[in-house]
């Protein structure tokens, strides 16, 4: 009779598989890892994982956060530039903040229309970003999408279906085409949005 692999190994490399671009050596690797770690070091990072459920989304714009509304939609002077930065996760929205050049609000659709994928309007937060424009007075919205061909006909549609609310820019030059904006360097960014153009 061979080695039987306990079950509670079992699970946790089903669970690490779940992990994007982790397959079953993987897996298994990662695993191997955490049972180097003492059981304390092990109930810790278990906890860690756990607490992530207590996470809220902001209501308002849709990162996460600790409350119902996260610490930039509360912030008055953020309120008050009328500038709203339109992205597609919660990736892209770091990668902005952390270029430290925009100081408006942001919103997170959530993806990119992809009708391959079965992704429409309804299936992203479309009325949620119009309603807050109306309810808030944005005067100037920025869309910060990854330039793909996804990208290119979400913000196509958000400029017929926000244009008549307020002012609608793309992000600049200096993002490549294909590329994201989770893996480029703050200075690409600011650059970016300093050469944001207005959609025709």
């Amino acid at each position: 009779m061979g080695y039987k692999t306990p079950e509670v190994i079992k699970s946790a490399i089903e669970a690490f598989k779940k992990q994007p671009g982790v397959g079953e050596r993987s897996a298994m690797r990662n695993v191997l890892h955490v049972l180097k770690w003492n059981p304390a070091e092990i109930k810790t990072y278990a906890d860690t994982i756990a607490r992530l459920t207590e996470l809220n989304v902001c209501r308002t714009c849709r990162t996460f956060c600790d409350t119902d509304q996260c610490s930039l939609c509360v912030d008055e002077e953020r309120k008050n530039s009328k500038i709203l930065c339109v992205v597609e996760s919660f990736t892209d929205f770091l990668a902005i903040e952390r270029s430290e050049k925009f100081k408006g609000l942001y919103f997170i659709l959530g993806g990119v229309l992809n009708p391959l994928l079965g992704v429409g309007p309804n299936d992203l937060n479309f009325d949620l970003l119009k309603e807050r424009i109306n309810e808030e007075g944005i005067e100037h919205l920025i869309l910060a999408i990854n330039p793909s061909l996804e990208g290119e006909a979400t913000c196509s549609y958000l400029k017929e279906l926000l244009s008549p609310h307020c002012i609608v820019e793309r992000i600049g030059f200096g993002v490549p085409l294909g590329g994201s904006l989770e893996y480029l360097d703050p200075q690409t960014i600011s650059t970016a949005l300093d050469n944001r153009t207005l959609m025709s």
